[in-house]
């Protein structure tokens, strides 16, 4: 995929995300919402971070099966059932993002959310992407 990432000076500085992305490529790849489930169907983690490592592994692993590489994503949206917890763990959470996605951030957002299909997910990401 080709990206050009995209943060107009009008605009708040992008801190863990770009405004728009620009993705030329000739496959695309919807990922399903990912939460931190086990290969068992188990929700791991008792923290919203580790949850969010899981989930976030989970849908780079769907990924890569699909072909891709964590620098394809162009669209990635999380949904968090408390939004004030994810900001209070935003540092932490940008960290995990760094390690295991690298710094080609692809449009996002956040959404709070009153539950997601398993009561015990506390966060849960989708997206799309664009492979060469």
């Amino acid at each position: 995929m080709t990206a050009e990432r995209i943060d107009p000076p009008d605009l708040s500085p992008a801190t863990g995300f770009s405004h728009a992305v620009v993705a030329t490529g000739s496959r695309l790849v919807f990922l399903a919402g990912q939460t931190a489930l086990d290969t068992d169907g188990k929700i791991t983690g008792d923290t919203l971070p580790e949850q969010f490592e899981r989930a976030l592994g989970n849908l780079l692993t769907a990924l890569r099966a699909a072909g891709g590489t964590p620098s394809d994503l162009a669209r990635v949206t999380v949904y968090a059932t408390d939004v004030a917890a994810y900001r209070a763990h935003a540092p932490e959470l940008g960290r995990i993002w760094r390690s295991l996605a690298g710094r080609n951030y692809p449009a996002m957002a956040v959404v709070e959310v009153v539950r997601l299909w398993d009561e015990a997910a506390m966060v849960e990401l989708d997206g799309f992407a664009v492979l060469p």
